[in-house]
């Protein structure tokens, strides 16, 4: 079982190709996933290349291979691929369609490169105009929108050969401390949270997002001491009322959010006791730690098998019926699938309504 344990992480790695302490490290405790920011990417071909070059490490299933790309200023891969606005702007077309049609060359040219999982969209209403962590990277400012537009960008990136993440669950919209740097506390009444916060995962759970990421906040109605990535409550409430039965991953576990009010190894088991499957580290020193946490916590039997048993079963579920067998990249063809001029003039007729919608309501 100890054995096992590795597949519950995601590392990050320190740049754009393996160094030999995480060739061994994804190989020897038999990682899960890899997390993949701006430092690990210079070319769609390095990005291939470096994705194969995991891969190779695996045991059985694929890694996950997973990124941030959500369009605006949450956009990890930049050169060369299609540049995508933020979600804000792209909803204020008010057309599901074309939020699908860039779902779909987002997802393509993830593909091309290997990238199996998009951490997006953001199912956060932004209901408090000064949160600026959310901000444009939401749909919009009132439940409906949300739900229209998060439901049509799961559906492109997973129809199109890339896994899709509902988050920050219950929902991050109504905060104004950034959970990168501190642990924010919302106090908004559960009914309240229900009729709009929880709406658009309710919505993205129906349309059949594959993973929804737990929130680093103090959600008062729901527990008034936990984070909800760390609380039994917030994972009872999307797995029995939301009826969500995949992969629940929490957020980047070295935010300060966490880091500054547990310790490392401490707030992984108590993420992976909580309900969580996947915890997610930006770096393998963090990483590292986790697991040497769960493995002591496996030891003492704080962490039981039985418990573990079900972790594990909803990834290997999720592994086998969506990544299944792993083909290689086949380096030569990328440029055939990223950012080729037909999504470029897409883009471009975007860019132009976008301009008059502004012009209109300037």
């Amino acid at each position: 079982m100890s054995s096992e344990l590795g597949q519950l992480i995601f590392t990050g790695i320190s740049g754009t190709s393996l160094t030999s302490e995480e060739q061994s490290f994804i190989e020897k405790e038999n990682i899960g996933g890899v997390i993949l920011f701006s430092e690990n990417f210079e070319s769609p071909a390095q990005l291939a290349e470096l994705v194969n070059s995991i891969q190779v490490l695996r045991k059985e299933y694929p890694l996950y291979i997973a990124v941030d790309q959500e369009g605006g200023r949450v956009w990890r891969f930049k050169e060369h691929f299609t540049q995508i606005p933020s979600m804000y702007e792209l909803s204020s077309l008010n057309s599901p369609k074309i939020l699908f049609h860039v779902a779909k060359i987002i997802a393509e040219e993830l593909t091309a490169c290997g990238v199996n999982l998009n951490l997006a969209p953001v199912c956060d209403v932004w209901t408090n105009p000064n949160n600026k962590v959310i901000g444009d990277r939401a749909f919009g400012t009132n439940a409906d929108d949300v739900e229209k537009y998060c439901s049509a960008v799961i559906r492109g990136l997973q129809t199109n050969g890339v896994l899709a993440c509902a988050k920050h669950f219950p929902g991050h919209g109504s905060t104004t401390k950034d959970s990168h740097f501190d642990l924010p506390i919302v106090k908004t009444p559960i009914d309240q949270l229900r009729a709009v916060d929880f709406a658009p995962f309710n919505k993205a759970v129906k349309s059949r997002v594959e993973f929804v990421m737990m929130a680093h906040l103090v959600v008062d109605a729901i527990d008034e001491e936990l984070p909800c990535s760390l609380s039994e409550k917030a994972h009872k409430i999307l797995r029995d009322e939301l009826r969500f039965n995949k992969v629940i991953i929490s957020d980047d576990m070295e935010m300060h959010a966490i880091t500054k009010h547990f310790g490392a190894g401490e707030a992984a088991v108590k993420a992976i006791l909580a309900g969580t499957n996947i915890i997610e580290y930006r770096s393998m020193e963090g990483a590292k730690e986790a697991l040497e946490g769960l493995k002591e916590a496996h030891k003492t039997k704080r962490l039981k098998n039985e418990v573990l048993n079900q972790r594990l079963a909803q990834i290997m579920e999720s592994k086998k019926t969506n990544l299944g067998e792993y083909n290689p990249v086949y380096i030569p063809e990328i440029s055939k699938k990223v950012g080729v001029a037909a999504n470029k003039s897409f883009m471009d007729e975007i860019l132009e309504k976008l301009a008059q919608v502004n012009g209109q309501t300037a």
